[in-house]
């Protein structure tokens, strides 16, 4: 409406507030507006109650993805959950994507192959008015689209002029990724401060949007966005870009200001910037998502080069786990499980268990250990050892234990260690299924006693949250010949209540030694199941409440 002039940024702001604070959520009220015109929800607007007024924030996702429209790697499930969690704990929750329009779209769970499904958009349409940003020293134009998502509002910035940028066939991996996310981000920024949005928090994700950072600090905060502060979380802390530093002023960046070691010059190629440094530098606060790992640890042991960095910077830095969407994760409620179970009552996990076994033409019998193993398109199957996996299956198929193996993308060529795999054990008591399969793998967590895991840290498909979640216990896969110990105790008092439940109870253990607790100590493994089943480790729990300290820490500075 500010766009096309219909409201004056000022107005929009103090209804944006009202919105904002009042009991009813958007997500209660987008149906019943969604018919109706601009001039109609502006009347209703202008006559919008004070009452009932609640305290909230207003922030905005600034990224490159989000699920289930567009899903290549670990920011897509989190935006998508942790802004749902926020929203039911009243606040306003926005997200700004480019609009990828790719050339091939595939069918597939999850790569970084794709195109925008704009089926999941409720509402969207086109704004009938160009808007223009800055870049390489002339302004273009765009366009906007806006729909909702999950109850999350979303924008879609789509550039005329470098119409190509996002227009590929993969979403990442060009020798121009730096320039069009860096045109993204500067569009971002300009259209909010055009659009008149004044956010709380700006939350930008990875070395993408990155620069959002010192582009806010430098450029934009004296533009209306005074009362803004900046949230940056990194997903994966190995994946930097490094660029010439000469291109920081295709956006407006002065490069000299910023190629400077306390600030973007990279610390190993010191010719370089790095985009996640200034990311870093430049953010009121820094979360970094991990299931596991402490701070202490990520800053010396999992910094991939900006240890001095995050030690510098160490006292905005958080750490936070990753969620999962219990609603449709839930052997309480999943209607698609047989018989449905909670650590109170377990008789439905044993029905679960038959019913998988008879699906999958095993042996049908519920005292018999079955194993669950998921193998994402995305994980690097070569960091797995082949045939210590190998050995694992054999081992224990000795022992009457069975195995259901489940890809979760397309076969591929980095599917040759499973296929490999899938050829030198012929066993009764093994299945591979070569797709994914989304009712399977539901009858897979229900009827699994243990969830074999590429990675306790899994942000994409959360496979050992929702493990713990059905009673079947996440255990590591490990590359020693399965005789020892993948996680060491981590006394660091800055960790999540996660990663503390997750390696006090099930992280410490091999394979080996999690079957042998299983036959030889059944009340001790059992109660740690059923303690693991009532815990929320949902978007709505632990990770919304780090966000939401975050939010109000740096709002206060």
């Amino acid at each position: 409406m500010v766009l096309t002039g219909m409201i004056n940024s000022e107005e929009v702001s103090k209804m944006r507030r009202l919105v904002m604070d009042h009991k009813v959520s958007i997500v209660d009220a987008f149906t019943d507006i969604l018919q109706k015109k601009d001039a109609e929800v502006l009347a209703e607007l202008r006559q919008f109650s004070y009452r009932s007024k609640k305290n909230g924030f207003h922030i905005v996702h600034i990224c490159t993805e989000m699920a289930p429209i567009a899903s290549f790697g670990a920011v897509a499930s989190f935006v998508t959950g942790l802004s749902q969690a926020l929203q039911r704990k009243g606040h306003l929750v926005e997200v700004i994507l480019p609009k990828w329009i790719a050339k091939f779209k595939f069918n597939m769970l999850l790569s970084r192959y794709g195109s925008m499904n704009l089926n999941e958009v409720q509402g969207l349409r086109e704004i009938e008015v160009e808007y223009y940003s800055y870049f390489n020293g002339q302004l273009h134009g765009n366009k906007i689209w806006t729909g909702v998502v999950r109850g999350i509002g979303v924008t879609f910035i789509q550039p005329l002029y470098y119409s190509s940028f996002f227009n590929r066939e993969k979403a990442h991996g060009y020798s121009d990724d730096f320039e069009r996310f860096m045109y993204f981000s500067r569009a971002s920024l300009d259209y909010i401060v055009k659009s008149g949005k004044k956010p709380d928090v700006l939350h930008i994700h990875n070395w993408q949007t990155a620069l959002i950072g010192p582009l806010f600090w430098d450029i934009f905060v004296q533009q209306g966005l005074e009362g803004s502060r900046i949230l940056f979380s990194c997903h994966d802390i190995h994946a930097q870009s490094l660029v010439q530093p000469e291109k920081l002023a295709l956006c407006g960046l002065d490069p000299a200001r910023l190629h400077r070691p306390d600030r973007l010059q990279d610390s190993s190629n010191t010719h370089l910037a790095n985009p996640m440094k200034g990311g870093i530098v430049y953010s009121n606060k820094v979360v970094i998502m991990s299931s596991t790992h402490s701070k202490g640890r990520i800053i010396h042991s999992s910094s991939h080069g900006l240890e001095t960095t995050l030690n510098m910077h160490k006292e905005k830095l958080l750490v936070a786990p990753c969620g999962f969407d219990s609603s449709a994760w839930d052997p309480e409620k999943d209607k698609i499980l047989p018989e449905n179970y909670s650590a109170d009552d377990m008789k439905g996990k044993a029905v679960c268990k038959i019913a998988l076994q008879k699906k999958m033409g095993l042996a049908e019998n519920s005292s018999f250990i079955t194993v669950g193993c998921f193998l994402s398109d995305l994980s690097d199957l070569s960091d797995v050892d082949t045939e210590n996996l190998r050995a694992i299956v054999q081992n224990a198929t000795k022992m009457g234990v069975q195995f259901i193996f489940m890809m979760t993308g397309e076969v591929t060529s980095r599917h040759k260690g499973l296929e490999s795999l899938q050829v030198k054990i012929e066993d009764a008591n093994v299945r591979f299924i070569n797709r994914h399969d989304e009712t399977l793998s539901h009858l897979i967590f229900g009827g699994s006693d243990i969830i074999l895991c590429h990675s306790l840290h899994d942000p994409i498909l959360q496979v050992p949250l929702k493990a713990l979640r059905y009673g079947s216990a996440p255990i590591a896969i490990t590359t020693n010949n399965d005789n020892g110990f993948r996680h060491f105790p981590d006394h660091d008092n800055e960790t999540t209540k996660l990663a503390m439940f997750i390696n006090s109870t099930f992280g410490y253990l091999s394979f080996r030694q999690a079957l042998d607790e299983i036959n030889n100590n059944p009340s001790e493994w059992n109660h740690k199941v059923f303690d693991a089943m009532t815990k929320d480790f949902s978007w709505d729990a632990e990770c919304c409440d780090i966000h939401i300290s975050a939010y109000t820490a740096i709002k206060s500075l």
